[in-house]
């Protein structure tokens, strides 16, 4: 069967089920001889999701959601509903006779090499054939894709953008160019990427970095890519705008938001207001706390801003929460979908310059002015409700209190990583940079320890180079070689000591490892690895 026909109908009978209210078997495509079934886990596995996630059956609850059935999974929920050993011993039992059960990979060791020559050898650890039949809550991709590492299986959205700067340097075009085709892929089937090629993923995206991969392979094939790819750009660029066209001032939809003044900016979401599959015991244990401190809140919009933090990619962070009267941050607090994100908006305001250059490279010259003009408006509107003039940085905007959140973190460089800050604004934020985030390995991602993983004390590769390159752009090169030669430091040290590349590092004690959030440090580890290569590269 042909791969894209193929895809169109399972979406078919993804959809299909979604739409259903029917307590009927859930519908099948056979590939190959085999009843093939995606959904996502919950209406895939019924009760055995339930009863799995619940009972905490394994420590990571992204384990279940990612095992490969190895029978039909008609036949597994028949034999579930007969099994008479219900404790959890006699349910791992059953699920390790039905099921191939995924472990992290947590020995990316490679101790005689050099560690520039050990990220090389990682390309081929972490990449991930083209997949051609779907199995459990996988979704398939058409060409090879890297994977981040540990517990993240999956290609990530925009986990791949930074990877692909060390991919770039080490030569792996092919790779390159075989990862944006998939993200188009996505694109023109699924209508936007979501955050990973998992089915549960499907309510939701992440930071938008698509069109600076495309700048990548651009730069790599020639400016004739910009035009090769300005559907699927102008594509994504309608799933953050869906639905603001019928917004009236003062509301609010999807991702939209328009304020009283009717300007237009946008928000993170998540199409689902349900626990997330791969972290459903947390999300329902977050939920039970937060109703306990205020019990006017809705359940759903608890699980709705959990989501919503997710695709944030900053899952999660001081950000999203209000602190308390004890001055502290809880989980329970979240309220993502209140706020207007700084880095968000920014992305977006890159995405709407990218396909006014595609527009004008494939000679469409209206839709190279009308996205002209609607990047300059978003950079006015940034300009406008993202600096906090009292505090001289740019902040968050919670758009119900009509405020700022008051919570800082390294989102503020985004403004400058894209050239939107003035030249005084810039050097407001490099001066409170230095002050209130500059740490012995780096930049602390927010300036609170919350217990949080974005929050201290961890640095992250892809806030880094945001950072470093976003005061690169103002001259701000004393304090920018600095902080790349601290982060540098500390992914060497470590990696001297373990011989991993890891997924965050603890920037302020050196000795210790980073941690916090939901899952142990993962290493591997894919954007690490690419901001690592670029970077050193510059030496």
């Amino acid at each position: 069967m042909n791969f894209r026909r193929y895809f169109k109908l399972c979406l078919l009978c993804l959809l299909i089920a979604f739409n259903s209210c029917k307590s009927s078997p859930d519908p099948v495509v056979v590939h190959d001889g085999k009843e093939i079934t995606i959904l996502p886990p919950a209406e895939l596995y019924g009760n055995l999701f339930y009863d799995a996630q619940t009972r905490a059956i394994f420590e990571d609850s992204k384990t279940f959601v990612d095992a490969n059935p190895k029978y039909s999974v008609g036949l597994i929920r028949q034999r579930y509903d007969m099994l008479e050993d219900t404790t959890v011993k006699g349910m791992k039992t059953f699920l390790d006779q039905h099921f191939s059960i995924p472990e992290a990979d947590l020995h990316f060791k490679s101790d005689s090499l050099e560690i520039g020559m050990h990220i090389k050898s990682l390309w081929e650890v972490l990449k991930r054939p083209a997949n051609d039949s779907i199995s459990g809550t996988l979704i398939p991709l058409p060409n090879d894709y890297i994977v981040p590492g540990g517990r993240f299986r999956e290609v990530y959205y925009w986990d791949s953008y930074f990877t692909m700067l060390g991919l770039q340097l080490d030569g792996e075009n092919e790779v390159i160019r075989n990862m944006v085709e998939n993200f188009a892929f996505l694109i023109d089937e699924l209508g936007f990427i979501p955050n990973g090629n998992r089915t549960y993923y499907l309510g939701r995206s992440q930071p938008p970095f698509f069109s600076l991969m495309v700048d990548i392979l651009a730069d790599i094939e020639g400016e004739q890519v910009y035009a090769e790819f300005l559907d699927v750009l102008e594509q994504e660029h309608k799933f953050w705008m869906n639905g603001s066209k019928e917004l009236k001032p003062g509301n609010a939809t999807n991702r939209v938001v328009k304020l009283k003044d009717g300007t237009i900016l946008n928000r993170y979401y998540d199409e689902f207001a349900t626990p997330r599959p791969e972290s459903y015991r947390e999300d329902v244990e977050t939920a039970e706390i937060a109703l306990k401190t205020n019990p006017m809140l809705k359940k759903e919009d608890i699980y709705r801003d959990l989501r919503a933090g997710a695709e944030s990619g900053w899952d999660y962070s001081s950000r999203w929460l209000v602190k308390n009267e004890r001055n502290e941050f809880n989980l329970s607090s979240i309220q993502t979908t209140s706020i207007l994100p700084v880095d968000l908006n920014s992305l977006l305001y890159q995405l709407e310059r990218t396909i006014s250059r595609a527009a004008k490279i494939a000679e469409r010259k209206e839709m190279s002015a009308t996205y002209a003009k609607l990047a300059e408006d978003r950079r006015q509107a940034i300009k406008n409700y993202f600096w906090d003039p009292k505090k001289e940085f740019f902040q968050d905007y919670n758009f119900e209190k009509q405020e700022f959140t008051g919570n800082l973190s390294l989102a503020a460089m985004y403004p400058l990583f894209f050239q939107i800050a003035d030249e005084q604004q810039a050097g407001k934020v490099a001066t409170r940079i230095k002050e209130d985030f500059l740490k012995p390995g780096g930049v602390v991602t927010t300036p609170y320890s919350t217990g949080q993983q974005w929050d201290a004390p961890n640095g992250w590769a892809p806030l880094q180079w945001v950072t470093i390159e976003g005061l690169r752009n103002y001259k701000h090169l004393e304090l920018s070689e600095e902080i790349k030669t601290r982060w540098l430091d500390v992914n060497s040290a470590v990696y001297n000591r373990t011989y991993k590349m890891t997924e965050k590092y603890n920037v302020i004690d050196l000795s210790k490892e980073s941690g916090g959030g939901e899952y142990p440090t993962q290493d591997g580890f894919g954007w690490t690895n690419g901001v690592y290569k670029k970077l050193s590269s510059e030496e």
